[in-house]
C-alpha cells in the first residue's frame, strides 16, 4: 500500500509540473515509446492539441489509475487492466479499443558471440550468465518472455539468471548498456531508433506465448474528453496504425 501511495504521488507531481489543463495526458506502456512518439506528432501537427504521454509498466499504471492518478488515456500492454478498470466503473463507456498486438524478441548487441538464430535453447550456454526480462508481476511482456521459456521447457533452468527490469522499456536498457548478456524485449524497441543496428534479434514464435493483445481506454475522471476521443480516433487511421505496423506491432486483425 505505502509503494502505491508513492507511485500515485509520484504521477501527481510529475503531471503538474509537465501539463496545462488543456494538455491531454496518456499512460502508456513502455513498448509504445517510440512509436507512440511518432503519432503524437502526427497528431499534434494535424489538430494543435498537446499530448504529454508518461511511459511505464501497464500493471503499475493500474494501481495507479485506481488510486485516482490524474491520466486522460491509458494504453495498456494487455486487455487485463483495461477490462478490469472498465468494470470499476472507471472507464468512459465505449472508449475501450483493441489498438494492437506486441512480440517478442531475443536481442544481443553487435558483438556478442551469443548466437541468437539458434533461439532461446542458447540461453542453456553457460557464457549466458545474465538474461533481462520485463519483471513479470506487472509487465505483460515479462508475462510473454516466462510463457515463452516455460513453452520451451527452459524456464526452471535460466530463471536464476533473470536481471528483472521494472518495464520492457529498462530491460531493454539493460541489455544496451551491458547490464545483461542478452534479453527478451518488444519487437517494437528491437526496431526503434535506440536499438536498430546495434544489435541482432531472434523473433521468438508467436505460438510459444498468449498474445500480447492491447487497449486503450479514455478513463472517466479524464478533463479532457473531447481531445481524448478525437486521439482515441486519431489511433485508428491509417496514419497511426502505418507507423505501428512499421515498428513490429500486428495490426492486421485490428482493421
Amino acid at each position: 500500500m505505502v509503494r502505491r501511495a508513492i507511485q500515485v504521488l509520484a504521477a501527481f507531481i510529475l503531471l503538474s509540473g509537465l501539463c496545462t489543463a488543456q494538455d491531454l495526458t496518456v499512460a502508456a506502456a513502455a513498448d509504445l515509446q517510440f512509436a507512440m512518439q511518432d503519432i503524437v506528432g502526427q497528431f499534434q501537427k494535424q489538430t494543435g492539441k498537446q499530448v504529454r504521454v508518461i511511459y511505464g509498466s501497464s500493471g503499475n499504471f493500474f494501481q495507479q489509475l485506481q488510486n485516482g492518478a490524474p491520466f486522460d488515456m491509458f494504453f495498456s500492454a494487455n486487455l487485463d487492466y483495461p477490462k478490469k478498470l472498465e468494470s470499476a466503473g472507471l472507464v468512459e463507456p465505449g472508449s475501450f479499443y483493441e489498438y494492437a498486438k506486441g512480440e517478442i524478441v531475443l536481442w544481443v548487441p553487435t558483438g556478442s558471440k551469443i548466437n541468437v538464430k539458434s533461439g532461446l535453447s542458447v540461453l542453456l550456454e553457460p557464457t549466458v550468465q545474465k538474461i533481462a526480462i520485463a519483471n513479470p508481476q506487472h509487465a505483460p511482456y515479462g508475462q510473454a518472455a516466462v510463457a515463452a521459456l516455460q513453452t520451451e521447457g527452459i524456464y526452471n533452468k535460466v530463471k536464476d539468471k533473470f536481471v528483472l527490469g521494472e518495464n520492457i522499456s529498462q530491460t531493454a536498457t539493460f541489455v544496451l548498456s551491458g547490464s545483461a548478456d542478452t534479453g527478451i524485449v518488444a519487437m517494437s524497441l528491437a526496431l526503434s531508433p535506440n536499438m536498430k543496428g546495434k544489435g541482432l534479434y531472434f523473433e521468438i514464435p508467436a505460438s510459444d506465448y498468449p498474445p500480447i493483445a492491447q487497449a486503450c481506454v479514455i478513463l472517466r475522471s479524464s478533463r479532457n474528453k473531447e481531445t481524448a476521443k478525437q486521439f482515441s480516433s486519431f489511433i485508428k487511421t491509417a496514419v497511426a496504425t502505418d507507423t505501428l505496423k512499421r515498428y513490429g506491432f500486428d495490426v492486421q486483425s485490428q482493421q
